[in-house]
């Protein structure tokens, strides 16, 4: 199962090109060259291969087993090409940081960072460019021109809802403005990243973007002012005691929670007016010490098999094409729900939002919260 609230600030990406059907059929002719899935464009598919099994072994930070189902993709990478698995969890920052601290003597390949932090190791001048196969797949927004990090899985920000303790379960914001009976948790504005995302997402809903999240602002006053906030934290052991009733949680959050402690129990929705859609990119360690190995990971990741691998731990793929297998689709949300959401455009200019959305909320809403 997806790791349910862990890595805050470690939000998207992934890249890919070699598939289950890696050597024949994703790939085309045994003499095709890489082209844009190699980042000088002069290494085939063939021979990305062998240097990898040659290595033997890929070393992954922020990819542990549990999140995002990453167990299913290292363990067929390894019956596949023989590559055998480690990881250390990290955030994304340290992921950063690890890889410039041992440039000198590198042990990491590969890592998971969220989008926001996609720029930045790529400023610090720690990655390395690697295209994939479904390069024209992944949106523009969720993947470095050059190659060097691109999202694989996104989440959105989305409704969960306990229907033991709500009537009719929130479809829209104008639902959960009018909500009877019930209040909303909406977990720590002032530093936790999925609260500050689900502030975002109103504020896109309203006309608002991540330069401008004032009409965020102005509909939780409006939801504080009819005493609909609820000051219940979004915990495990609230859920399970029933003391939470709708909470905003990103979508993977909110449907490992449903399928952990009822399916028939909880419901979950992506609100129609709109909602911020993120993610979490690989990044190749620019002095990666099994850096064919890195490159095989990213491209099994964007394959067909990859990407089911991680719709299996609710992380929605980003390739919209993959056919996944009904049990898995049954899984998630359906994809028409999320025509509205809408991804950050500036990094820089949402990070100067959010250091001044702590102080905001508390002057706005949270004075008004009983």
């Amino acid at each position: 199962m997806l790791k349910v609230l862990s890595r805050g600030n470690k939000w998207i990406t992934v890249a890919a090109v070699v598939v289950l059907a890696l050597s024949v059929a994703a790939c085309g002719k045994s003499g095709d060259k890489g082209g844009s899935g190699a980042s000088g464009g002069t290494e085939s598919i063939e021979e990305l291969v062998s240097a990898a099994q040659k290595e033997g072994q890929v070393v992954s930070v922020g990819m542990p087993d549990t999140w995002a189902n990453w167990k299913d993709t290292w363990d067929q990478l390894n019956n596949k090409y023989k590559l055998k698995h480690t990881d250390t969890d990290m955030s994304s920052a340290e992921e950063i940081t690890k890889f410039d601290a041992e440039k000198n003597k590198p042990t990491a390949d590969i890592g998971d960072v969220g989008i926001a932090f996609g720029n930045l190791a790529v400023q610090k001048g720690v990655t390395q460019p690697f295209k994939t196969q479904y390069w024209d797949e992944v949106p523009d927004w969720a993947k470095d021109k050059d190659g060097h990090w691109m999202v694989a899985y996104t989440g959105s920000i989305s409704f969960f809802c306990n229907k033991d303790l709500v009537g009719t379960c929130p479809k829209s914001w104008a639902d959960l403005e009018n909500a009877s009976g019930y209040k909303i948790s909406v977990g720590d504005v002032t530093k936790a990243a999925q609260a500050q995302h689900a502030v975002l997402a109103a504020a896109l809903a309203h006309g608002g973007d991540e330069g401008n999240i004032q009409p965020g602002l102005d509909y939780f006053k409006k939801l504080a002012d009819k005493d609909l906030i609820s000051k219940v934290d979004v915990s495990v052991a609230n859920i399970q005691k029933g003391e939470v009733a709708v909470a905003l949680l990103w979508d993977f959050n909110a449907l490992g929670y449903r399928d952990q402690f009822g399916k028939d129990k909880y419901e979950v929705n992506i609100p129609s007016e709109g909602s911020v859609i993120s993610g979490y990119a690989t990044i190749i360690n620019k002095w990666a010490p099994h850096p064919n190995a890195a490159k095989i990971a990213r491209a099994y990741i964007f394959s067909d098999e990859g990407q089911i691998n991680l719709a299996k731990g609710y992380a929605r793929p980003i390739r919209t094409s993959v056919k996944l297998p009904a049990d898995v689709e049954a899984k998630l949300i359906p994809q028409d729900q999320y025509k509205n959401t809408k991804p950050i455009k500036d990094f820089k200019v949402w990070e100067n939002t959010v250091k001044e959305l702590s102080v905001k909320w508390q002057e706005e809403v949270q004075v008004g919260i009983k």
